[in-house]
């Protein structure tokens, strides 16, 4: 019998370019919670107490905001966003 250790992701987003790439193609996906889902790796790759330190958010906050089926603000996506270094940018489909 062959014993897989269980995947994570956020144990691989370990640089800026990995982490661009990763949300690239979750915003590809047409299901919201995709893109909120792999959000939540990448904060939890860079820590989530870090990250609610950073955006001014609670840590449960921070978790309620990123979990699937929420509908966080503008405003809290965009504080979370700064927070982690990264930016969003709009092309020509």
């Amino acid at each position: 019998m062959t014993n897989f250790t269980k995947f994570d992701a956020a144990d691989y987003l370990d640089d800026e370019t990995t982490i661009a790439e990763y949300l690239t193609a979750a915003l590809e996906d047409d299901d919201p919670d995709v893109f909120l889902m792999a959000l939540r790796t990448v904060a939890r790759a860079r820590g989530m107490a870090q990250l609610a330190k950073d955006t001014g958010l609670g840590r449960e906050s921070l978790y309620k905001a990123l979990s699937p089926g929420a509908k966080p603000r503008y405003d809290t996506m965009m504080r979370i966003i700064k927070a982690l270094g990264i930016r969003l940018h709009a092309e020509a489909a």
